[in-house]
């Protein structure tokens, strides 16, 4: 039987460390059967995190690569916190941050980085959910993407 957590595995990808709040918040928060996760960025399995602006440090592709760096920082704070992927039963709501040039329009597709992965772990029909992707002027440390997202909690999980 297909699980989040095997069909992760199946994706080839490595989860870095759960990042650590750099400020006054609070990384994930369960309330009820909801899971709330604070807005997450670039981090990669060595700590450090992807830097640049879209459209002028880095182009679009690399910019979706980052997004999918943001999603794999998310599920490894879902996995410390709740000590497994599939205690998710989907996801309800994404919001993608891309910081990048004014004249930049391609915001979607930069989020999809994250939310093709989400689809990855918990299949097309609960691992896609709302979304909105907008431009910034700027991201803390200069990340390319910062992601936001609330999920479904199993009953009982």
């Amino acid at each position: 039987m297909e699980t989040p957590e095997s069909n992760f595995t199946k994706t080839g990808l490595t989860l870095p460390p759960a990042p650590k709040p750099l400020g006054v918040y609070k990384p994930c928060l369960v309330d009820g059967k909801y899971l709330y996760l604070s807005g997450h960025g670039t981090v990669q399995s060595d700590g450090t995190l992807i830097i640049g602006r879209i459209g002028e440090d880095m182009d679009q592709e690399h910019g979706k690569l980052a997004a999918r760096q943001v999603g794999l920082a998310m599920l490894a704070t879902i996995k410390a916190n709740l000590g497994s992927l599939n205690r998710v039963k989907k996801v309800i709501k994404v919001l993608g941050m891309v910081n990048c040039i004014s004249t930049f329009e391609k915001h979607p597709y930069i989020i999809n980085g994250a939310s093709e992965l989400f689809a990855q772990v918990w299949g097309e029909e609960n691992g896609i959910g709302v979304r909105s992707a907008v431009g910034m002027g700027s991201l803390p440390d200069n990340i390319p993407v910062e992601i936001e997202a609330m999920f479904e909690l199993h009953e009982g999980a």
